[in-house]
């Protein structure tokens, strides 16, 4: 019986994913300062909407608008995001976090929503997190 030593095996590539030039955004990037720009009038709720797939919008029993990324998933009835601004937490807002923001300040807008990239802020990342970067001046 004769004795096989290598074995030639067909590769196949895929480029298909590959992109022709590198995407600028940082990764999870929904959000830059020209998207903001060119969209004059809306909030940043609104674009946030029309942005991230599966997102909602619910008015709290106070009033404010709250941004709920991956559903009711909690018994104690706290469903928002976490938002962090320049890396600090913001905690729950009376007039809701997005209004302590102002949106011609924001350079880039991440939304976090699967396990692995919200594991770094703990439990209070559960619920997804929506990172805001703003600009430098």
């Amino acid at each position: 019986m004769p004795k096989v030593t290598h074995v030639c095996l067909p590769v196949l590539l895929l480029c298909a994913a590959c992109p022709s030039s590198p995407d600028p955004r940082p990764p999870g990037t929904v959000l830059t300062a020209d998207d903001i720009r060119n969209s004059p009038g809306q909030s940043l709720e609104q674009l946030l909407l029309a942005r991230v797939p599966g997102l909602t919008i619910e008015r709290a029993p106070d009033g404010h608008f709250k941004l709920v990324i991956r559903g009711k998933n909690t018994i104690l009835g706290d469903d928002e995001a976490l938002f962090v601004v320049n890396g600090i937490a913001l905690g729950p807002a009376v007039s809701g976090n997005l209004a302590a923001v102002d949106i011609h300040d924001i350079e880039t807008v991440q939304v976090l929503r699967d396990a692995v990239a919200t594991a770094s802020y703990g439990v209070r990342g559960a619920n997804g997190v929506i990172v805001i970067r703003t600009k430098e001046n």
